[in-house]
């Protein structure tokens, strides 16, 4: 039988049994009808790797397949990026007296990449971890930038750190790197659940989760305030436009690759439709009631236009988003510029970059925006490195673009 007909067809069949309230069953046809999605889009075109999707629709992978993936047959890694230690727990005694420059007693060494057991009050499933690259250049008492790294589904704080090569573009701008993991129990493909209602909003679910995780790295490391960031690929990169709407007053700017707009669905049906189209007009865009009154952090998105897994409308509405945020935006709305810059990579990849940037009164205006669409791409992290997972060595850095336009942004005290 022909995909997109069969597709139809299962798509149809789990609607129905949703009305029905069969929903068991339901979530059985969606895992066959989007495992049937990925087996077809398994084996894109070299260089770029398979496509995580965004959703939990497949049944868990068995152990074997769960093996680390960043460490590939003949793929020479990175060792910042594959080296790490364990540490089990933060049980360390407090030292009675404590110099104000030494660095904090629980605080991981300069130049490691750790593992490290987090224990959070409102976290729904134990134990949780999380990596942490601390640069060779980290000196007690000085603060440093921080970055959280959020993967895509199947992926892993350590394939995530080598695909995207961010350990090694983060050390000569002497940023710490915060990678956490999402279990298998919070989701069977380990994927970030940014379609759920409960993990979309300020102080509750996955968002405080993470938060949390961001404040346990401030707490043991001199991180500086005002340069806190996010980025993901995927369902990470939808996470990380849900940190953005919900905590504006954290994280001066968000990184999205592959990903959908915060409040794109809010439920297993919508996410895939958004995933398939986009979302539907009216998507909640706007940040939950307890939330601060803040400008959006500015925002820097990368899609591939053949990604079969995210269609590249998503980035365009994640723009879109962003755009009307400001216009609407209680200190005043502000009218936006944009520039457009077309081009290729050495990999020979072509993209069109747009820069959206407030208009200035007399004054230099603002970036707010910068949209990458990566003209052949699939549903890959750009630039990255064969030895990790959904990597597309032919594109653009996206990386070090993330790491430049983070760079740009600080966040604004108020």
């Amino acid at each position: 039988m022909d995909w997109n007909i069969n597709l139809k067809h299962l798509m149809g069949e789990a609607t129905q049994l949703v009305r029905r309230g069969h929903l068991a069953d339901a979530t059985r046809t969606l895992q066959q009808a989007l495992g049937g999605a990925v087996a077809r889009h398994s084996s894109p075109p070299a260089p770029a790797t398979s496509a995580p999707t965004a959703l939990p629709g497949e049944p868990a992978p068995p152990a074997a397949a769960r093996a680390p993936l960043w460490r590939r047959p003949g793929a020479q890694a990175d060792v910042e990026d594959v080296v790490v230690v364990d540490r089990s727990s933060h049980s360390a005694p407090p030292q009675a007296t404590q110099d104000a420059n030494a660095p904090h007693p629980q605080a991981e060494p300069p130049g490691s990449f750790t593992r490290v057991a987090f224990a959070h009050a409102g976290a729904r499933h134990h134990p949780q971890h999380y990596h942490l690259y601390v640069p060779p250049g980290a000196a007690a008492g000085t603060p440093l930038p921080l970055v959280l790294m959020l993967h895509g589904c199947t992926q892993n704080p350590e394939d995530f750190a080598t695909g995207t090569g961010m350990n090694a573009a983060a050390a000569p701008a002497n940023a710490l790197v915060l990678y956490p993991e999402q279990p298998h129990s919070a989701n069977p493909n380990g994927c970030w659940n940014w379609f759920r209602p409960g993990d979309q909003q300020r102080g509750g679910g996955e968002p405080a989760l993470l938060v949390a995780m961001v404040r346990d790295v401030m707490d043991r490391h001199a991180v500086d305030a005002q340069r806190v960031y996010v980025a993901g690929l995927s369902a990470g990169g939808a996470m990380a436009a849900l940190l953005g709407r919900e905590y504006p007053d954290v994280f001066a700017a968000v990184g999205v690759h592959s990903g959908l707009q915060a409040g794109a669905a809010h439920n297993v049906m919508g996410a895939l439709s958004a995933m398939k189209n986009g979302a539907k007009p009216g998507a909640a865009t706007h940040p939950t009631g307890n939330a601060p009154k803040r400008p959006p952090p500015p925002i820097i998105v990368f899609h591939g236009d053949a990604d079969p897994t995210v269609h590249a409308h998503n980035g365009e509405q994640l723009i879109e988003a962003q755009l009307s945020a400001h216009a609407s935006a209680p200190e005043g709305a502000r009218n936006t510029v944009q520039s457009v810059h077309r081009g290729q990579s050495p990999g020979g990849r072509g993209y069109t970059r747009t820069v959206h940037a407030l208009a200035g009164d007399n004054a230099p205006a603002a970036v707010v925006a910068e949209h990458w669409v990566l003209h052949g791409a699939g549903h890959a992290w750009a630039g990255g490195h064969a030895g990790g997972s959904h990597t597309d060595q032919r594109g653009v850095s996206a990386t070090a673009e993330m790491l430049r336009f983070f760079g740009d942004h600080r966040l604004a005290k108020h």
